[in-house]
């Protein structure tokens, strides 16, 4: 583009949301061609799950616009509902600020809200993480998002060929990896002696000088109801191994009730001399988080994106990733506490696994900016079959 800057409309929803975006918003503001539209919206605003808003703002992006949208209770109906008002807070917004593209990212119910918001007034939609398979609702939101997007960024060869199959534009499927390993790929990985402490949280403190586990467990929205015998199969598997650990707090899908729960009475029966819970990291210190750790445990994509780059042993519970492509350094558990330690014990033998590039090496942030600097945009989509 010549002359006006082109505007791009990011949404950040949550904690996780910002660590796979952030190297964009980053390029997008360094790019001499592109402006950065910024809104934070959803559980990035709410306390008790981190209000990664204080974070955004400490790391120098300026916020145009907030968006409350959760509907608390963390069930269905309040997902589904959260979603709608999502759409509604959206609207206006891009209504404001009349973005020439808008940037979302992967799977959420948020993810959903800022695609319907976005193709219904005729902005064109980028979409990154799309065409990867998992378990739970992410799987349908996924590939729903996919059909309204108008540029996809993919993070793997192999996502970007099922877009392509799924009938998209092959011109339009940019294979570029996941920001997320932007965030890690040069970064010093060590951990400061006060790393734990001065992150807070509530428990036992922790020792970075000796070997710690990390544990990362969402519901999963299409298992609603099992959250809290799910999560006491997982406290049993880790405390039979009686490591110091960091444990932190689940999202705000639903469910998330059910694992809370189920991590405060354990806490307040058994008073664990082992455990540490946190509600969140900013995302360069959640990588050095689980770079250190023994192992990281859980259903978190991290274990399988962050994780594979890293080399981190991870053992993932349940269905929740189910399908989606991993590196060597990830094995599957059951929710079966014995199981669960079984893998546990295996993993942390292991010690580290070789690195893997598979979700990309560390420049997906810029490939992006200059493509969104340079793309041209259809909004009527077809299909398309070779």
């Amino acid at each position: 583009m010549s002359g006006k800057k082109r505007k791009v409309c990011i949404i950040v929803n949550s904690r996780a949301n910002y660590g796979r975006v952030k190297s964009v918003m980053r390029a997008v503001t360094e790019h001499p061609s592109l402006e950065l539209q910024l809104i934070v919206g959803a559980s990035a605003l709410l306390h008790r799950f981190g209000n990664a808003r204080d974070t955004i703002a400490a790391d120098g992006f300026r916020v145009q616009a907030t968006v409350h949208s959760i509907v608390e209770g963390e069930t269905p109906t309040t997902m589904a509902k959260s979603t709608g008002l999502a759409i509604i807070e959206l609207a206006t917004q891009f209504e404001n600020l009349k973005p020439d593209v808008v940037v979302t990212v992967a799977d959420r119910f948020e993810t959903l809200a800022t695609a319907v918001a976005a193709s219904y007034m005729n902005i064109p939609l980028a979409h990154t993480q799309g065409g990867e398979v998992t378990g739970s609702i992410d799987e349908s939101v996924r590939h729903a998002v996919t059909k309204l997007a108008h540029i996809h960024f993919p993070a793997t060869k192999q996502a970007a060929d099922y877009l392509v199959r799924m009938g998209e534009d092959p011109a339009t499927v940019h294979f570029t990896g996941c920001p997320s390993i932007d965030l890690i790929a040069d970064l010093d990985l060590a951990l400061p002696a006060d790393f734990f402490s001065r992150h807070h949280g509530v428990g036992a403190a922790l020792d970075p000088k000796n070997p710690y586990l990390v544990v990362l467990q969402h519901p999963v929205t299409t298992e609603y109801g099992h959250g809290f015998a799910q999560i006491n199969e997982t406290l049993k598997a880790v405390e039979s191994l009686g490591m110091q650990t960091a444990w932190l707090w689940p999202n705000v899908d639903a469910g998330s009730d059910d694992v809370s729960k189920g991590l405060r009475m354990y806490r307040e029966r058994a008073q664990p001399t082992w455990l540490h819970l946190y509600r969140n990291f900013p995302p360069e210190d959640y990588a050095r988080l689980i770079n250190n750790a023994a192992c990281l445990v859980g259903n978190s994509s991290s274990g399988l994106r962050e994780g594979a780059f890293l080399g981190v042993p991870v053992v993932n519970i349940g269905t929740r990733q189910q399908g989606r492509e991993h590196g060597p350094n990830v094995v599957f558990a059951p929710h079966d506490a014995a199981r669960i330690a079984a893998a546990l014990k295996r993993q942390i033998a292991h010690r580290r696994f070789p690195r893997s590039t598979m979700f990309g090496i560390g420049d997906s942030g810029k490939k992006i900016a200059d493509i969104l600097a340079g793309a041209s945009f259809r909004i009527q989509k077809r299909l398309v079959y070779a």
